[in-house]
């Protein structure tokens, strides 16, 4: 590829303040890479194209010949981007390649979720943890598919040091080889791993449960909590797993008897309808939290939630078929211009029979 004529580089800024860049955006973020790396640029190039795994002469082979270095505002910037735009960095330039491969901070917490929960394999893991140089202390395999407990294990026992090991929706994994990897993050005197998260792993029994909570009970030479921290379904839809402050996310279902995360009610004691229950249990409205009673009839939404009659009447309605969205879908709405000024929406189903 002939070389490209480099961009001159935007003025120099000066002054940049951490505090200003953490509460942006991902897209914002990106908005500020994008206009802050124009001394360095790509033609045409994706990241699907090459591997994680590809040799460093393939790395190179893609990148431009070398020019002026990136704006330095740009690497105050890297703290704050997700794996996959991390990774992304690591194609505009050399510069940008060796400041994230040679980081150690930025590798001390690991988030892998979607669009690469799907695509990651045991030696693309091992891979891109290997940067951490065994001083991982945050692991998050979110929906994780392709992991097995050979890269679970081989990951763990070259970064003993991780405090938390999230890893939900991980179908490949098994009790038995969850079960070691706690054990080899447990060994140790002098650490504690303070988390584990492991909802949707398949085939999880109350005996499983029993010496994964022995293991980080004894450890950490705490007692067990006779009555667990709460967990509110509308805010755990919220936050997801950064809402849940135990040492496992789940626990005995004592409706089902299975293993998963359970659910209370907002209003505690004072509710005299339902009891604590998983998600298949007892219906809650994702709205506010409160569990909706078997003889209610549940309100239809656009989607697939539940939700009870006062927060179906303050939703706004799809202008069609009025039903609404819960305010976690709300993205899904279609904008519509009514008379006037005003403005109102359709649903996805009624968008898409227009054009039937």
């Amino acid at each position: 590829m002939a070389p490209i004529d480099p961009i001159p580089a935007p003025p120099a800024i000066t002054e940049v303040s951490c505090q200003c860049v953490k509460p942006l955006t991902r897209i914002l973020v990106l908005e500020i890479i994008i206009s802050l790396s124009l001394s360095t640029q790509f033609k045409n190039h994706k990241l699907s194209k090459y591997s994680l795994m590809a040799e460093k002469k393939e790395e190179d082979s893609c990148l431009l010949v070398k020019g002026s270095s990136p704006n330095e505002a740009i690497f105050f910037v890297l703290a704050y981007l997700p794996l996959f735009e991390l990774l992304t960095i690591t194609r505009v330039c050399k510069s940008l390649r060796d400041a994230v491969n040679d980081d150690v901070l930025l590798w001390l917490k690991i988030v892998v979720e979607r669009p690469l929960s799907w695509r990651i394999s045991d030696n693309i893991l091992i891979h891109v943890a290997s940067r951490a140089k065994g001083r991982l202390q945050f692991l998050a395999l979110i929906n994780c598919v392709n992991i097995t407990d050979h890269g679970l294990l081989r990951l763990v026992s070259q970064n003993p040091h991780i405090t938390k090991l999230h890893i939900p929706g991980c179908t490949n994994l098994s009790p038995a080889g969850i079960i070691e990897s706690v054990k080899l993050l447990t060994n140790n005197s002098n650490h504690r791993l303070q988390s584990l998260q492991i909802n949707g792993v398949h085939g999880i029994k109350k005996e499983d449960l029993e010496t994964l909570e022995n293991l980080m009970i004894n450890r950490n030479h705490q007692t067990r909590k006779e009555t667990p921290d709460k967990i509110l379904y509308h805010t755990y839809r919220k936050y997801k797993d950064n809402y849940i402050n135990r040492l496992i996310d789940v626990e005995i279902c004592p409706k089902c008897d299975e293993t998963r995360i359970v659910f209370d009610c907002i209003n505690g004691a004072a509710c005299k309808h339902c009891t604590r229950g998983c998600e298949s249990c007892v219906a809650r409205c994702v709205e506010c939290g409160i569990c909706v009673r078997g003889d209610e009839e549940l309100e239809e939404a656009s989607c697939t939630d539940t939700l009870c009659l006062n927060c179906w009447l303050k939703l706004p309605k799809c202008n069609h078929c009025n039903k609404p969205y819960c305010n976690e879908h709300a993205y899904l709405r279609h904008p519509v211009v009514l008379s006037g000024s005003d403005t109102g929406f359709v649903c996805a189903d009624c968008h898409s029979s227009q054009f039937i």
